[in-house]
């Protein structure tokens, strides 16, 4: 079994800051680490491959400093990573990176399953995940909290749906997306991380998915949407009355903002 499983580099939410007069995030202003749902996803592969001896391939889309949490991958048990990495596919929304991802995906060719966090914290999307098993034509079955492997069937999962855990099994291959609570990532022991730090990770350029992707597909030329500002909204606060003496006002009141509210549509009487 071969299972690839999706990467993300992003900044350390909580040390960047906001650039509120541009409405964009300062990614100068803090550190880079590998998406924490991926981390869930990294983990459900690695036990895996301890299982039944798998192979599991990091793949990551991003800037050659990206590389960084490809190492982390693979002290963390990945065999082996591959860095999408090339000024074309700069500026890609979550379209254009499925499809770069995607044809990654095509070019590598010998693979059983994808794995993939449910979303990345810095844009809390969910969509990559699911937009890759739409472009290579895969079951997708997201929002995964256990993992199984059956023998006979292959694996299934129980997914956390609004209150209800669902059980789900697929033949053949599928993408997978984690939770945050599907485990608990392994921390990466002294000699994986001297071992991973030496490592020579290979970078695919859009040169290299020639006849998998067009210039058109990624970047800005390939984004449908753009991201023109990010506010913060303030948060609410609670506002309250107290009426002692005026009861009759009070109540009068009171009407009038849940008849506002929509929540009544009779006055009430005092």
């Amino acid at each position: 079994m071969h299972i690839i499983v999706l990467i993300k580099e992003v900044p350390d939410m909580e040390k960047v800051r906001f650039d509120t007069e541009r409405g964009v995030i300062d990614r100068k202003s803090a550190g880079t680490e590998v998406n924490p749902f991926d981390l869930n996803a990294l983990e459900a592969a690695v036990q895996l491959k301890e299982l039944l001896g798998a192979k599991v391939t990091a793949l990551c889309m991003g800037p050659s400093q990206a590389e960084k949490s490809l190492k982390e991958a693979l002290s963390r048990g990945a065999d082996e990573a591959l860095l999408l990495s090339d000024s074309a596919f700069g500026g890609s929304d979550t379209w254009a990176t499925s499809r770069t991802l995607a044809a990654a995906i095509r070019k590598l060719g010998d693979w059983d399953a994808i794995f993939a966090g449910e979303k990345t914290v810095d844009g809390d999307t969910g969509q990559v995940g699911a937009q890759v098993a739409q472009l290579l034509a895969l079951p997708l079955i997201s929002y995964v909290e256990t993992l199984n492997w059956h023998q006979a069937t292959g694996l299934s999962a129980e997914v956390s749906l609004w209150d209800g855990l669902y059980r789900k099994s697929v033949a053949g291959k599928a993408l997978f997306t984690f939770t945050k609570t599907a485990n608990t990532p392994r921390l990466p022991g002294v000699r994986d991380k001297m071992k991973a730090r030496k490592a020579q990770i290979p970078c695919w350029k859009l040169a290299d998915l020639a006849g998998y992707l067009e210039a058109s597909q990624t970047g800005f030329s390939g984004s449908p949407t753009k991201v023109k500002k990010i506010v913060i909204p303030p948060a609410p606060q609670r506002q309250g009355n107290c009426y002692r003496d005026a009861l009759p006002q009070a109540l009068e009141q009171v009407d009038r903002l849940l008849q506002s509210s929509h929540l009544i549509t009779q006055e009430v009487k005092a």
